[in-house]
C-alpha cells in the first residue's frame, strides 16, 4: 500500500537523448511495469526509427503503450492523448502494475496532469483574421486586448501569440481565465514520482548528434515508405525531425552532408526548447538529475524510483 493512500505514477521525463527510456527500461526491470509513451512524435506508428521509439526488443521486455499505435494520416492532439494515458494507467493499476510515464512533451503531461482548459471552439472567422496577421502585428494587437498574455510570451512565438489573441477574440475572455478552470487532470488522483532529467548541455548535444546519424541511417526506408503516401505535409509526422531533411536528401534538394548537419541542428534547437520548458515549467519541487547518465547511476536512479513509487 503506497503511503499516501493514492495509486503510484512514475514521470520520467526531460529533453530528447537525456536518457529517459533507458532509465524506463531499467525501472521496468525491477518491478512489474507499464511504460506508457508521453512524446508527441512516438505516438505515430510510421515512424520507430525516427522518432527513435522504443526497438522490438526493448517493447518485449516489459508492456508498452501509446507508441506508434496512431497512423501518421492524423493528427494526435494532446486532449486525445490525455484521454488515452488516463485509461493506460487506469488498466495498469488494475493489474497491479507501476505505471511508468515516459517522453519530452511538456504540453501532453501538463495536460494530463493538470486537465485542459475549456476553451469553446473558436469562430472560424476570428481564426482566419487573426492568421491573417503578422507576428508583430498579432503581438502588439494582443498587448492590447490581453496584456497579461502578451507579457508572458516571446514577440516571435507566433503560434502562442496567434493562439492566445484568438482565444480573447473570440470568446471574450482571455486565455488566461480560461486555463485557470482546467478540468480533468488526474494529479490529485495518483501519488506522482516524477524524475526530470536535465544533463549538462555538452553532453547532451552529443547525444543528440549520435541519436541523428543512426536515425539518417536506418530511417531511409521509413521516410521513403512516408513519401510514398502523399500525406498533407502540415501533418505532424510530416513535420517529424528528420522527416523534412531525409526526404530533401532523397528528393537530391540537399546532399548527404547538408540533410544530416540540418537534422542534427534541428534536434539541438528541440532539445534546448525542451530543456528550457522542464527547467522553467516543472514544480520546483519535482527532483531533477543535472549528471549525465550512465550504468551506475541509471540503476541507482531506477532503485530510487522504485522505493518512492512503492514504499510500504
Amino acid at each position: 500500500m503506497n503511503t499516501s493512500d493514492l495509486p503510484p505514477l512514475v514521470l520520467i521525463a526531460g529533453p530528447t537523448a537525456s536518457g529517459k527510456s533507458a532509465l524506463a527500461m531499467a525501472l521496468a526491470g525491477l518491478t512489474p511495469s507499464v511504460v506508457i509513451n508521453a512524446d508527441s512524435m512516438q505516438v505515430y506508428r510510421d515512424l520507430r526509427v525516427v522518432t527513435a521509439r522504443p526497438s522490438v526488443e526493448e517493447e518485449a521486455r516489459a508492456p508498452h503503450r501509446l507508441f506508434g499505435y496512431i497512423d501518421g494520416a492524423e493528427a494526435c492532439s494532446a486532449a486525445r492523448w490525455a484521454v488515452d494515458a488516463t485509461a493506460a494507467i487506469k488498466q495498469a493499476h488494475g493489474a497491479s502494475l507501476l505505471p511508468i510515464l515516459v517522453g519530452g512533451t511538456g504540453l501532453y503531461i501538463r495536460t494530463l496532469l493538470d486537465g485542459i482548459a475549456p476553451v469553446p471552439p473558436i469562430d472560424p472567422a476570428v481564426r482566419t483574421n487573426v492568421r491573417a496577421l503578422s507576428v508583430m502585428d498579432a503581438h502588439a494587437a494582443l498587448e492590447r486586448e490581453d496584456a497579461a498574455a502578451a507579457a508572458r510570451l516571446a514577440p516571435n512565438d507566433a503560434a502562442r501569440i496567434m493562439r492566445a489573441l484568438e482565444v480573447v477574440r473570440s470568446t471574450g475572455k482571455p486565455l488566461g481565465d480560461w486555463q485557470g478552470a482546467r478540468t480533468g487532470g488526474i494529479a490529485g488522483l495518483v501519488n506522482l514520482v516524477p524524475m526530470i532529467l536535465l544533463p549538462p548541455r555538452d553532453w547532451l548535444v552529443e547525444r543528440c548528434d549520435a541519436r541523428f546519424e543512426l536515425i539518417f541511417e536506418h530511417g531511409q526506408d521509413e521516410v521513403s515508405v512516408l513519401t510514398a503516401r502523399g500525406l498533407d505535409p502540415a501533418l505532424p509526422v510530416m513535420r517529424a525531425i528528420g522527416v523534412p531533411e531525409i526526404m530533401a536528401y532523397q528528393s537530391q534538394r540537399l546532399v548527404k552532408s547538408e540533410s544530416k548537419n540540418g537534422g542534427k541542428l534541428a534536434t539541438r534547437q528541440y532539445a534546448k526548447r525542451q530543456y528550457t520548458w522542464f527547467r522553467r515549467q516543472s514544480p520546483e519541487g519535482w527532483p531533477r538529475h543535472i549528471e549525465p547518465l550512465n550504468d551506475e547511476t541509471i540503476k541507482e536512479l531506477a532503485i530510487l524510483l522504485r522505493d518512492n513509487a512503492l514504499t510500504l
